[in-house]
Order: C-alpha cells, then structure tokens, then sequence
C-alpha cells in the first residue's frame, strides 16, 4: 500500500492510540513507503467491478458519520480511470442523509467485501455528485443496462487512498448465486447416483 493511507489515516491522535498499545513501531512502515500513488492498479480494478455491495461511510455537519449499504447488480460500482470510481445512486427511501453529508463534507470511505475468500479493500476518497441534466454522458456510464431502478443521481469518487485489509475476522458467507455455482457438482453426482439406483 501506498503512503496515501498513513497521511489519511494516522492522525495524532491515532498515533498515540498506537504508542499506548504498542504499535507504533510496527506501523511507522507505512508512513515511511516512498510511493504516494493512489492509483488503482488491476487488481483493484478487477476487485471493484466484480462486487455486488458495498458499505460507504460519510460524516454530517454536526460530526455524526453515517454508514450505508449499498447494493445493486453484479459491478454496478464502475470504475472509470485508475483512480476515479463510480456508482449510479438508486432511488430508496428519499432521507437523502449520504447525499445530503456529502453536500456538507465530499469525504467518503468505503469498504468492499469478498466474503467467500475473506478479502476486504477499504477506499478513501472525495466525491463529486453528478446529474443526468447537467453530465449526461457520465450518467449514461454508471446506468447499469436491464437493471430496473431509477437513476436520481451519480456519486463519483476520486480516490485519494486505499487498503487491503486483513482477512483474520472475517466470516465466510455467499450469495445464491455462490452458493448454486459451489452446490451445483454436488447436486448433479447426486443426480446421477439417483439414477444409478433407479436401474438397479
């Protein structure tokens, strides 16, 4: 990872959490990485547009941060360059609150999930909020084509840092789709060994 994350992410105070715990050794590494690259490389690239789901955080005006889901079809968070990403914001339930946080600070972060093989890339970076009226040709980027939800607005993203996260604690979970993909061998010996018995 790039030096991007430490000057994000060690704030002072984050530093004497560390010093007090008794890590501040082991994470003085990051803030000495010559590379200040923030660029998406083609492993995250790859990552990124083959989730489903991913959980943003932004922060209001009165200091609250704000956690969302969001979710949509297969690659529905778009990568546009090696560090712009994406994403058509889908009509909900019309609080507005991520939007309205976004208005106030353009900071966000977020953390994509690979449950299945425990992998975890957490994303810090400014966004800029676009509208079909005024950036169509971005809009029409991030529609995803078939998928029946109606596009209110598009989130881009600048990303200033990302990491990859340790995979220690997390649990193993998958989709429907996952799980027909791992089942489906299973299912068809079965299948078979049915119809073994059957001419028996």
């Amino acid at each position: 990872m790039s030096n991007a994350f430490s000057n994000i992410c060690f704030t002072d105070s984050v530093k004497a959490a560390q010093s007090r715990y008794g890590s501040r050794e082991r994470n003085r590494g990051y803030e000495q990485m010559e590379e200040l690259s923030s660029e998406l490389d083609e492993r995250e690239l790859t990552f990124i547009e083959s989730r489903d789901s991913f959980y943003q955080a932004t922060v209001s005006e009165s200091g609250w941060p704000y956690v969302q889901h969001r979710g949509g079809p297969l690659g529905f968070l778009r990568v546009l360059d090696s560090s712009t990403i994406g994403y058509a914001d889908f009509t909900g339930n019309r609080q507005y609150i991520s939007v309205g946080n976004l208005n106030f600070n353009n900071c966000i972060s977020l953390i994509l999930m690979d449950y299945p093989n425990r992998r975890r890339l957490k994303v810090w970076g400014k966004t800029h909020i676009i509208h079909k009226e005024n950036e169509p040709e971005l809009i029409a980027r991030l529609e995803v084509p078939g998928y029946r939800a109606r596009v209110e607005r598009g989130i881009l993203i600048k990303v200033e840092a990302f990491e990859w996260n340790c995979p220690q604690h997390i649990t193993r979970r998958y989709t429907e789709a996952e799980l027909e993909h791992v089942l489906k061998p299973l299912i068809d010996e079965n299948k078979r060994l049915r119809e073994l018995m059957q001419q028996k």
